[in-house]
C-alpha cells in the first residue's frame, strides 16, 4: 500500500515521517488532512511547504510534532511556558570539517564526510551537517513550528552535542534541553507525548560545554539555504530538490565536496518562482529543480 494511502487508515492516529526528500510531502499532507497527529523526523516537507503544512494543521485539526533532535529540543522547553520568546538558539556540532583548512575542503571524500564526530545518522543528513545545510533546514522548520521570525533564530557551534538547543525568554533566562546525542529520547517524547516514558538505555554523561560562533566561509550553504528561502514561493522546494541531487552526486563520487553549494546555488539562481499554494505547484518545482540540478552535475562532472 502507497504511503499516501497507509496515512490515512482509520486505526492510524500517528505517523511517523521518516523519509528524506520530497517522498514524505504528500504522505504528510494526507495524514494531516485526516486529521492525524504526524511526528515529523522528514525535515525537507517542511523546508518545502511549511506554510501549507501549518495551514493544513490549522484547517483540519492535526498536529505536527517535532522528532528532529533540535526543534524538539525546543518543543520540550517552551512546555507549560506562557511567556514571550525572545530568541531560539539552535546548536550545531560543525561537523568533521569543523577545524579542516578551507584549501583542503573541495578534496574530502565521502568516507570522510559520513564520520561524523557525534552522531550516528544515514548519509543523506550526514553530508547536510558537513555542510550545515542540516541546520539551516532546521532553522526553517523552526522558524515555522514556532513562529519565530527568523531574525530571533541563530546557530552556535557545541562540539559536543549535549545540548540540543536553548530558548531565551523575553526576562532573559534562558532554557536548555540536554542528551545524548541519539535519536531515541526525541522519537520517544514525540510518540508518546505529553507522556515521558522510563527510558533506562539513554543517560547523559557530564562533559564540557563549549560554544563557538559558526564561520559562514566554512559553511556557505547555510546562508544560501536561509536567504532562498525567506524570498518564499517555490524558492524553497528548488532548494531542497537541488540538495538532494548534489549530495547524491557528491556520494557516488560525480562532484566534489565543495561543488554541493555550487550545484544548489546554480539551480536557485536560475528559479522561475510560483506561489507554493498547492501540491501540484511544490511538485512542479520540484521536478524542475531535480532536473536542472543534475543538468548542472553532469556539466560539473
Amino acid at each position: 500500500m502507497p504511503m499516501e494511502d497507509m496515512v490515512c487508515l482509520p486505526e492510524v492516529d500517528v505517523i511517523m515521517a521518516a523519509t528524506t526528500g520530497a517522498a514524505g510531502l504528500q504522505p504528510t499532507l494526507n495524514a494531516l488532512r485526516q486529521g492525524k497527529a504526524v511526528a515529523l523526523s522528514n525535515k525537507e516537507p517542511i523546508v518545502m511547504a511549511g506554510p501549507l503544512l501549518k495551514d493544513y494543521e490549522r484547517k483540519y485539526g492535526g498536529a505536527i510534532l517535532p522528532v528532529d533532535s533540535e526543534p524538539s529540543a525546543i518543543w520540550q522547553c517552551i512546555q507549560g511556558e506562557t511567556n514571550e520568546i525572545r530568541r531560539l538558539i539552535i546548536t550545531a556540532s560543525g561537523g568533521p570539517f569543523r577545524t579542516m583548512p578551507l584549501e583542503e575542503m573541495a578534496a574530502v571524500t565521502p568516507e570522510q564526510a559520513l564520520n561524523h564526530p557525534t552522531w550516528q545518522m544515514g548519509p543523506k543528513i550526514t553530508i547536510d551537517s558537513a555542510t550545515l545545510m542540516n541546520k539551516a533546514f532546521e532553522v526553517i522548520e523552526s522558524h515555522w513550528l514556532f513562529d519565530v521570525p527568523w531574525e530571533n533564530i541563530e546557530v552556535v557551534v557545541h562540539p559536543q552535542s549535549t545540548i540540543h538547543s536553548m530558548v531565551e525568554f523575553t526576562d532573559g533566562s534562558v532554557k536548555a534541553q540536554l542528551g545524548p546525542p541519539s535519536m531515541r529520547l526525541p522519537i520517544q517524547y514525540a510518540l508518546f507525548y505529553p507522556e515521558r516514558r522510563r527510558n533506562p538505555d539513554d543517560s547523559l554523561i557530564p562533559r564540557a560545554l563549549d560554544f563557538r560562533p559558526m564561520e559562514p566561509e566554512r559553511y556557505p550553504c547555510f546562508d544560501l539555504a536561509l536567504a532562498t528561502t525567506r524570498q518564499g514561493k517555490t524558492y524553497p522546494t528548488a532548494l531542497s530538490a537541488a540538495d538532494e541531487v548534489a549530495v547524491n552526486a557528491f556520494l557516488n563520487g560525480k562532484i566534489a565536496f565543495t561543488d554541493i553549494y555550487r550545484v544548489v546555488e546554480s539551480v536557485v539562481n536560475t528559479h522561475q518562482p510560483t506561489p507554493a499554494e498547492t501540491l501540484e505547484a511544490l511538485v512542479a518545482a520540484d521536478t524542475w529543480a531535480t532536473a536542472e540540478a543534475e543538468r548542472v552535475v553532469g556539466k560539473l562532472g
